[in-house]
């Protein structure tokens, strides 16, 4: 009978390592790799059964302790001597904001990124108290301009874009004419509120101008300056007159002047016109309806709050004003807060003029100007200042708001009444004589009848250390400021439009 085969059901474990355990065999090349495979095809499953338990029994000190077990009831666990689950991790702590608002899901944002925005923040609101929003001065912005929402995204960047301007101004420079037009107007604010120059004239021209080295621009109509601005109504330049731009310049730049040119005689004016005919220049801002002028409270007139002094340098000259006001008639919002009084020869003020000799005596000493060193303290003269406003009432008779803060020094112009026979000072213009009136003052009732809004605050806050001649000095201009509120209501007697004024109240004045 032929001999019956038994095959061993375990098999005896070897003497050596296997070669999957072999520290050599992870240092062969690719030819060793391909022997060791051919070897393994030639070996049975028992072995390599055998290979794979031995391999499993030398990793069990090297399991993962985070593998999920099952439960077992704790009595079942006692009798098995089953160890005892461990407990789950803690849950991490909600992230709650200063309010008690839970934060969104997901971790923190990093470090640098929140770095980064105080920084940002922190020279935001070092370029405004440089401003001189902070300080002790009021300085309220002209109404009618949608700005962003505070803290959203635009908001964020026009920012980002104001602490950049110097390099923003030049890289994005294809790019800024073609932005909206509500962005643009936020731009300027922004400048004007952030920035220690505040808006000069190159900054100007990137807003309000394309590109000179761009051909479609001068080729296409649609897209002159004149009508790409059509809806550019709001131009903040608020602490940038006289300091970073000049009223001339200003007035050049938004009205080109029209470009000499030399017609020869022709036989007739038909034939000359068709030949040389030249397109009159538009207004870079047609339809402007806001404009802001104020200058910063450091530079004007106003008193100074640190130093208790009053600085009298003139910073603009009212005499490009005028000539600026001559293209505005349509402005329905000004602002011309901290400016000096009205005054055509400021810089004439201490100047004298020997008269001739009279019959009846010596010679004697008038002044140059219109107003003299004494004029308002002892003369109680107002007489330049009264023609001058009435001349910019002429020019700007479409006025709805005038904002005149910080201008308390010169509040009595506003109610005051000169003689019709003083002469303007301007080159005899002659627009104030010969009106048959025995009293010229600024007509509230008719060029400046539209006016509902005056803005008459002192322009600083007074200080509670303020000694008694600076509170008695404060509160003379809130009073100046609520008798031109009851003059212009009487000289309108209730015909015109209702005039409010906006000033300071005492401690329980309660307004109707």
């Amino acid at each position: 009978m032929p001999k019956k085969r038994h095959q061993n059901k375990y098999s005896k474990p070897q003497s050596t390592p296997p070669a999957l355990l072999s520290s050599t065999a992870a240092r062969r090349n690719d030819s060793h790799h391909d022997a060791a495979d051919d070897a393994s095809r030639g070996r049975g499953v028992n072995e390599l059964l055998a290979s794979l338990r031995r391999t499993g029994l030398s990793d069990n000190g090297h399991q993962v302790a985070d593998v999920v077990r099952p439960t077992v009831p704790p009595a079942i666990r006692q009798i098995l001597q089953i160890p005892e689950t461990p407990p789950p991790r803690p849950r991490r702590p909600a992230r709650v904001a200063r309010g008690g608002a839970r934060l969104p899901a997901g971790p923190a944002p990093p470090r640098s990124w929140l770095s980064g925005s105080e920084r940002a923040g922190d020279a935001l609101r070092r370029s405004a108290a440089e401003y001189g929003a902070a300080g002790g001065y009021e300085q309220r912005p002209l109404p009618g301009a949608k700005l962003p929402d505070r803290g959203s995204l635009t908001d964020m960047v026009l920012r980002r874009l104001v602490l950049d301007w110097e390099w923003q101004k030049e890289y994005c420079r294809y790019y800024l004419y073609e932005l909206p037009t509500h962005l643009r107007i936020a731009l300027a604010v922004y400048l004007v509120t952030y920035t220690r120059e505040g808006v000069s004239l190159r900054d100007l021209q990137a807003i309000l101008l394309p590109p000179p080295d761009v051909l479609e621009y001068q080729e296409d109509p649609s897209l002159a300056p004149s009508v790409v601005n059509e809806s550019f109504h709001y131009l903040d330049l608020s602490g940038s007159v006289g300091r970073s731009i000049k009223l001339r310049e200003l007035s050049d730049f938004l009205f080109p002047p029209q470009p000499k040119s030399t017609i020869d005689p022709q036989e007739s004016w038909e034939d000359a016109f068709e030949e040389h005919s030249t397109d009159i220049p538009r207004p870079l801002l047609p339809n402007l309806t806001h404009l802001s002028l104020a200058l910063s409270p450091t530079s004007s007139s106003s008193p100074n709050i640190t130093n208790k002094t009053t600085t009298t340098t003139p910073v603009v000259s009212w005499r490009h004003l005028l000539a600026l006001a001559t293209h505005l008639p349509g402005l329905t919002h000004l602002s011309l807060a901290f400016w000096p009084e009205p005054c055509l020869t400021p810089n004439a003020r201490l100047a004298t003029v020997v008269a001739p000799p009279q019959a009846g005596g010596g010679r004697g000493a008038i002044s140059y100007g219109g107003t003299g060193p004494y004029s308002h303290s002892l003369d109680d003269d107002w007489a330049e200042q009264v023609l001058v406003l009435r001349r910019l009432s002429k020019r700007l008779y479409g006025l709805e708001y005038l904002d005149l803060t910080g201008c308390g020094e010169w509040f009595p112009a506003l109610w005051a009444a000169t003689a019709s026979s003083s002469g303007g000072g301007d080159g005899g213009e002659g627009e104030e004589a010969g009106e048959g009136d025995d009293a010229v003052i600024v007509d509230w009732n008719g060029a400046w009848g539209k006016i509902e809004t005056l803005i008459m605050y002192p322009g600083y806050r007074l200080r509670e250390d303020a000694t008694t001649g600076e509170a008695a000095r404060y509160w003379e201009y809130v009073d100046w400021a609520r008798r031109v509120e009851r003059h212009v209501r009487a000289q309108r007697a209730g015909k015109g439009r209702f005039v409010t004024v906006e000033t300071s109240k005492r401690s329980g004045e309660i307004r109707v």
